[in-house]
Protein backbone atom coordinates (compact mmCIF):
# COMPACT_ATOMS: atom_id res chain seq x y z
CA UNK A 1 0.00 0.00 0.00
CA UNK A 2 1.38 3.63 -1.05
CA UNK A 3 1.21 6.58 0.48
CA UNK A 4 -1.59 9.17 0.20
CA UNK A 5 -1.58 11.38 -2.79
CA UNK A 6 -2.79 14.87 -2.95
CA UNK A 7 -3.39 16.53 -6.00
CA UNK A 8 -3.37 19.68 -7.36
CA UNK A 9 -4.05 21.88 -10.18
CA UNK A 10 -2.74 24.83 -11.92
CA UNK A 11 -3.35 26.61 -15.14
CA UNK A 12 -5.49 23.28 -16.38
CA UNK A 13 -2.27 20.87 -15.38
CA UNK A 14 -2.68 18.59 -12.76
CA UNK A 15 0.45 17.21 -10.55
CA UNK A 16 -0.13 14.86 -7.76
CA UNK A 17 2.23 14.84 -4.73
CA UNK A 18 2.94 12.14 -2.10
CA UNK A 19 2.27 12.19 1.44
CA UNK A 20 5.89 11.30 3.33
CA UNK A 21 5.13 10.51 6.95
CA UNK A 22 8.01 11.39 9.24
CA UNK A 23 10.82 9.87 10.85
CA UNK A 24 14.52 9.26 11.50
CA UNK A 25 17.01 7.42 9.50
CA UNK A 26 20.50 7.23 9.01
CA UNK A 27 21.85 9.48 6.52
CA UNK A 28 24.89 9.19 4.04
CA UNK A 29 26.84 6.15 3.31
CA UNK A 30 30.04 4.56 5.65
CA UNK A 31 31.41 2.66 1.83
CA UNK A 32 30.64 6.35 -0.38
CA UNK A 33 32.97 9.18 -0.95
CA UNK A 34 34.29 11.84 1.83
CA UNK A 35 31.29 14.11 1.48
CA UNK A 36 28.55 11.61 2.15
CA UNK A 37 29.95 11.04 5.42
CA UNK A 38 29.78 10.67 8.81
CA UNK A 39 26.81 8.67 8.61
CA UNK A 40 24.85 10.24 11.09
CA UNK A 41 20.73 10.06 12.10
CA UNK A 42 18.24 12.91 11.14
CA UNK A 43 14.78 13.17 12.18
CA UNK A 44 12.03 14.55 9.30
CA UNK A 45 8.66 15.91 9.68
CA UNK A 46 6.25 14.82 7.63
CA UNK A 47 5.79 16.83 4.67
CA UNK A 48 4.73 16.21 0.89
CA UNK A 49 6.84 15.56 -1.99
CA UNK A 50 6.40 15.50 -5.69
CA UNK A 51 5.35 12.24 -7.15
CA UNK A 52 7.78 12.86 -10.28
CA UNK A 53 9.57 15.52 -11.18
CA UNK A 54 8.48 18.41 -12.29
CA UNK A 55 7.54 18.12 -16.49
CA UNK A 56 7.84 20.98 -19.25
CA UNK A 57 3.82 20.74 -19.21
CA UNK A 58 3.66 21.93 -16.05
CA UNK A 59 6.60 24.32 -15.98
CA UNK A 60 4.95 26.06 -18.84
CA UNK A 61 1.78 26.26 -17.44
CA UNK A 62 3.34 28.25 -14.86
CA UNK A 63 6.29 29.78 -16.42
CA UNK A 64 5.09 30.12 -20.21
CA UNK A 65 8.29 28.81 -21.46
CA UNK A 66 10.50 25.98 -21.73
CA UNK A 67 14.46 26.19 -21.05
CA UNK A 68 14.53 22.38 -22.00
CA UNK A 69 17.22 20.86 -24.73
CA UNK A 70 14.90 17.74 -24.64
CA UNK A 71 11.15 18.25 -25.71
CA UNK A 72 8.61 16.48 -24.51
CA UNK A 73 5.35 17.68 -22.21
CA UNK A 74 6.03 14.56 -20.60
CA UNK A 75 9.65 14.70 -19.61
CA UNK A 76 11.27 16.58 -16.98
CA UNK A 77 11.95 20.34 -17.40
CA UNK A 78 15.57 20.49 -17.50
CA UNK A 79 18.22 22.97 -17.88
CA UNK A 80 17.20 25.11 -15.26
CA UNK A 81 19.09 26.62 -12.49
CA UNK A 82 18.55 26.86 -8.93
CA UNK A 83 17.55 30.77 -9.02
CA UNK A 84 15.37 29.33 -11.81
CA UNK A 85 13.13 26.88 -9.55
CA UNK A 86 12.63 29.71 -6.69
CA UNK A 87 10.96 31.71 -9.22
CA UNK A 88 8.84 28.67 -10.84
CA UNK A 89 8.30 28.12 -6.46
CA UNK A 90 6.96 31.01 -5.95
CA UNK A 91 5.13 31.87 -8.77
CA UNK A 92 3.08 28.08 -8.70
CA UNK A 93 2.84 29.24 -4.34
CA UNK A 94 0.97 32.11 -5.93
CA UNK A 95 -1.35 30.68 -8.05
CA UNK A 96 -2.27 27.48 -6.05
CA UNK A 97 -2.36 29.50 -2.60
CA UNK A 98 0.19 26.83 -1.09
CA UNK A 99 3.53 27.65 0.01
CA UNK A 100 5.61 25.22 -2.59
CA UNK A 101 9.30 25.07 -2.27
CA UNK A 102 12.79 22.39 -2.98
CA UNK A 103 13.13 19.95 -0.52
CA UNK A 104 16.03 20.02 1.83
CA UNK A 105 18.62 17.55 1.60
CA UNK A 106 17.53 15.72 4.37
CA UNK A 107 14.06 15.06 3.22
CA UNK A 108 15.05 13.88 -0.23
CA UNK A 109 17.15 11.48 1.05
CA UNK A 110 14.48 10.65 3.48
CA UNK A 111 12.06 10.19 0.37
CA UNK A 112 14.46 8.51 -1.95
CA UNK A 113 15.50 5.64 0.57
CA UNK A 114 11.63 4.95 0.96
CA UNK A 115 10.69 6.74 4.12
CA UNK A 116 9.46 4.55 7.04
CA UNK A 117 8.67 1.73 4.78
CA UNK A 118 12.02 1.75 3.10
CA UNK A 119 13.36 -1.85 2.04
CA UNK A 120 17.14 -0.59 2.79
CA UNK A 121 17.67 -0.27 -1.28
CA UNK A 122 20.94 1.11 -3.13
CA UNK A 123 18.32 3.16 -5.90
CA UNK A 124 15.48 4.52 -4.89
CA UNK A 125 13.67 1.65 -5.04
CA UNK A 126 15.32 -1.22 -5.86
CA UNK A 127 19.00 -3.01 -5.78
CA UNK A 128 18.56 -3.01 -9.49
CA UNK A 129 19.29 0.11 -11.34
CA UNK A 130 17.73 -0.47 -14.64
CA UNK A 131 14.25 -1.54 -12.41
CA UNK A 132 13.93 2.65 -11.37
CA UNK A 133 16.48 4.69 -13.24
CA UNK A 134 17.32 6.35 -16.86
CA UNK A 135 21.13 6.45 -16.65
CA UNK A 136 23.97 6.09 -19.36
CA UNK A 137 23.79 2.81 -19.44
CA UNK A 138 19.75 2.52 -20.92
CA UNK A 139 18.55 6.06 -21.52
CA UNK A 140 20.30 6.35 -25.08
CA UNK A 141 21.91 9.65 -24.49
CA UNK A 142 18.40 11.38 -23.51
CA UNK A 143 15.80 12.36 -20.92
CA UNK A 144 12.83 9.98 -20.70
CA UNK A 145 8.57 10.52 -19.81
CA UNK A 146 8.29 10.64 -16.23
CA UNK A 147 6.64 7.78 -14.32
CA UNK A 148 8.63 4.76 -16.82
CA UNK A 149 10.02 3.18 -14.54
CA UNK A 150 9.18 1.06 -10.90
CA UNK A 151 8.24 3.62 -8.06
CA UNK A 152 9.81 3.14 -4.68
CA UNK A 153 8.74 2.24 -1.27
CA UNK A 154 6.45 4.98 -0.69
CA UNK A 155 5.12 5.63 -4.36
CA UNK A 156 7.27 8.15 -5.92
CA UNK A 157 8.98 7.84 -9.41
CA UNK A 158 12.40 8.75 -10.63
CA UNK A 159 14.85 9.95 -7.70
CA UNK A 160 17.26 7.63 -8.93
CA UNK A 161 18.16 8.84 -12.67
CA UNK A 162 16.76 10.58 -15.69
CA UNK A 163 17.70 14.27 -13.90
CA UNK A 164 19.60 14.62 -11.15
CA UNK A 165 17.46 17.35 -8.70
CA UNK A 166 18.09 20.47 -6.87
CA UNK A 167 17.45 20.61 -3.45
CA UNK A 168 16.93 24.10 -1.41
CA UNK A 169 20.48 23.32 0.93
CA UNK A 170 23.73 24.54 0.46
CA UNK A 171 26.40 22.22 -0.35
CA UNK A 172 29.07 20.92 2.40
CA UNK A 173 32.31 19.05 1.61
CA UNK A 174 30.90 16.15 4.52
CA UNK A 175 28.17 15.97 6.85
CA UNK A 176 30.24 17.63 9.43
CA UNK A 177 31.21 20.51 8.04
CA UNK A 178 29.24 24.22 8.08
CA UNK A 179 27.24 24.85 4.83
CA UNK A 180 28.95 28.14 4.24
CA UNK A 181 29.79 27.34 0.42
CA UNK A 182 28.22 29.37 -2.87
CA UNK A 183 27.07 25.68 -4.31
CA UNK A 184 23.88 24.02 -3.48
CA UNK A 185 23.38 20.33 -3.37
CA UNK A 186 21.35 18.45 -6.38
CA UNK A 187 21.12 14.45 -5.76
CA UNK A 188 19.47 11.34 -7.80
CA UNK A 189 21.80 10.79 -10.77
CA UNK A 190 21.13 11.34 -14.37
CA UNK A 191 20.64 10.00 -17.67
CA UNK A 192 23.56 11.10 -18.59
CA UNK A 193 25.49 9.59 -15.64
CA UNK A 194 27.24 6.14 -14.74
CA UNK A 195 25.18 3.96 -12.75
CA UNK A 196 27.19 4.79 -9.42
CA UNK A 197 25.54 7.93 -9.42
CA UNK A 198 21.96 6.81 -8.85
CA UNK A 199 22.86 5.65 -5.88
CA UNK A 200 20.29 6.84 -2.90
CA UNK A 201 23.47 8.54 -1.09
CA UNK A 202 25.32 10.24 -3.88
CA UNK A 203 25.79 14.15 -4.07
CA UNK A 204 26.47 16.60 -6.16
CA UNK A 205 26.48 20.82 -6.63
CA UNK A 206 26.57 23.37 -8.76
CA UNK A 207 25.86 27.44 -8.11
CA UNK A 208 23.11 28.75 -8.02
CA UNK A 209 23.13 29.41 -11.65
CA UNK A 210 24.07 26.34 -13.06
CA UNK A 211 21.92 24.64 -16.06
CA UNK A 212 22.45 21.51 -17.59
CA UNK A 213 20.08 19.15 -19.57
CA UNK A 214 20.40 16.54 -16.75
CA UNK A 215 19.72 19.00 -13.94
CA UNK A 216 15.93 19.29 -12.73
CA UNK A 217 14.04 19.42 -9.84
CA UNK A 218 10.88 18.20 -7.83
CA UNK A 219 8.43 20.03 -5.11
CA UNK A 220 8.06 19.84 -1.93
CA UNK A 221 5.44 21.23 0.49
CA UNK A 222 5.01 21.14 3.94
CA UNK A 223 2.42 18.58 5.70
CA UNK A 224 -0.84 20.01 4.79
Amino acid sequence: MKNSIEAFKVNGVTFEMVKVDGGSFQMGSHTGASDEQPVHTETVNTFYIGKTVVTQRLWWAVMGDNPSHFSGEDMPVENVSWLDCQEFVDRISRLTGHVFRLPTEVEWEYAARGGNRSRGHIYSGSDDVDRVAWYNGNSGGTTHPVGQKLDNELGIYDMSGNVWEWCSDKYGDNYSCPRDSSDFVFRGGSFSYLEFFCKVSIRNFGTSRTRSSDLGFRLALNDL
